[in-house]
């Protein structure tokens, strides 16, 4: 899989761009501050329908103007398809596939693969549980796109039933109550069905991260110390049985779970059941890597999530797109080698840097200058 072409309008600070890629490794080179990480952002705006770097679509707007269109040529297969979205916040935003409209804009996650590795990744080692939640949800959807009705149903629920507790709460009426068990059920079902999803991936991704990380551990040094990914659930101990999950057992363990907390959700207003609770937990030698990880081990950490990511979707069948924000600059010379390994497998590669020196020679394919508001191909 690579991208011909990507064409953006009003997104972050380019009020128009248009870049012709190939495969194998294309690099776009200019100081900081001139929409390099913009571009390859839209990329994986067009993967996951989110940004790795906010959580709302607004910022992603040019100031002054109320909408963005982003649009690809994605070929896979000897096959092009084209991809066009419509961010419009305050709307439901648009999407097209091969021209023509689509029903559900989730319709057309699938057509582009792409594992993206920028310096916001420390916050996966370092920051909140939500981070972590999300980049297994991502990578989920990658891999199996129906997965997002998935989310999009146990999403809908949870705002009903967190509304339907508060107003509860307050008022103590019984009929809500009785409502309330209609959308346990219908949490507990949702909910098991993306929880179940979410064990599935961690035990075929454990092993990935593992290599990864070893990998990524200087020679000469004393043997990395294990990294493991453990999947830590608001219903505790979860029933399992030599490895295979039971998403029909995870449901009866969510309805038991939220009638034992029941009288303190009312009380707090909160639904503290469910996969939106949960976390993945980063641990080396057995310890928890946020807090106990050296500068250096979270980088690596950080790294081998995504390099496990990109192994996983490539063993699926659609090699994904590789994109490089700005990371070489942030690596020592042991793992700039052990990535640019990676990148010359991968069948393309697009990367952003400040300087050309921060990229390995290996890598200095194609290559774009991006400075006051254009991008120009040099070679």
């Amino acid at each position: 899989m690579y991208v011909r072409q990507l064409a953006v309008t009003d997104f972050r600070s380019w009020e128009h761009a248009e870049l012709d890629f190939e495969p194998g490794a294309s690099v776009l080179v200019g100081p900081n501050g001139q929409g390099k990480t913009n571009l390859l952002e839209a990329l994986g705006y067009l993967s996951t329908l989110g940004s790795h770097r906010v959580s709302t679509d607004a910022p992603l707007i040019r100031h002054g103007t109320s909408r963005a269109i982003l649009r690809t040529a994605v070929v896979h297969a000897d096959r092009e398809l084209t991809v066009e979205l419509e961010i419009s916040p305050g709307r439901a935003n648009r999407a097209r596939l091969n021209r023509a409209p689509v029903r559900r804009v989730r319709e057309v996650l699938g057509v582009l693969r792409s594992v993206l590795f920028a310096p916001e990744d420390l916050a996966l080692v370092r920051g909140d549980p939500a981070g972590r939640r999300r980049f297994l949800d991502d990578l989920l959807v990658l891999r199996s796109p129906r997965l997002a009705g998935v989310q999009a149903d146990y999403d809908r629920v949870l705002r009903q039933r967190v509304a339907l507790l508060r107003s509860a709460g307050a008022a103590r009426r019984p009929g809500d109550l009785g409502t309330l068990d209609v959308w346990d059920a219908h949490l507990a079902r949702h909910g098991a069905q993306l929880l179940g999803a979410r064990l599935e991936l961690v035990i075929e991704l454990a092993p990935e991260v593992g290599a990864a990380y070893r990998a990524l551990a200087p020679s000469g040094h004393p043997p990395a110390l294990p990294a493991q990914l453990r999947y830590r659930s608001s219903l505790g101990e979860l029933p399992h049985e030599a490895g295979r999950v039971d998403v029909e057992a995870l449901e009866v363990a969510m309805l038991e779970q939220l009638a034992r907390l029941r009288a303190t959700e009312l009380e707090r207003g909160v639904c503290l059941v469910g996969p939106h609770r949960d976390d993945l937990e980063l641990e080396l030698s057995g310890r928890p890597a946020k807090g106990y990880a050296s500068h250096g081990e979270s980088w690596s950490f950080a790294l081998a999530l995504r390099l496990g990511s990109y192994q996983l979707l490539r063993r699926g069948g659609a090699e994904p797109v590789l994109l490089l924000d700005d990371v070489f600059s942030e690596l020592d010379t042991h793992r700039r080698a052990r990535l640019a390994e990676v990148a010359l497998a991968a069948e393309q590669v697009l990367i952003t840097a400040a300087v050309p020196v921060d990229v390995p020679e290996e890598l200095q394919g194609g290559r774009f200058d991006v400075h006051d508001g254009q991008v120009r191909r040099v070679r």
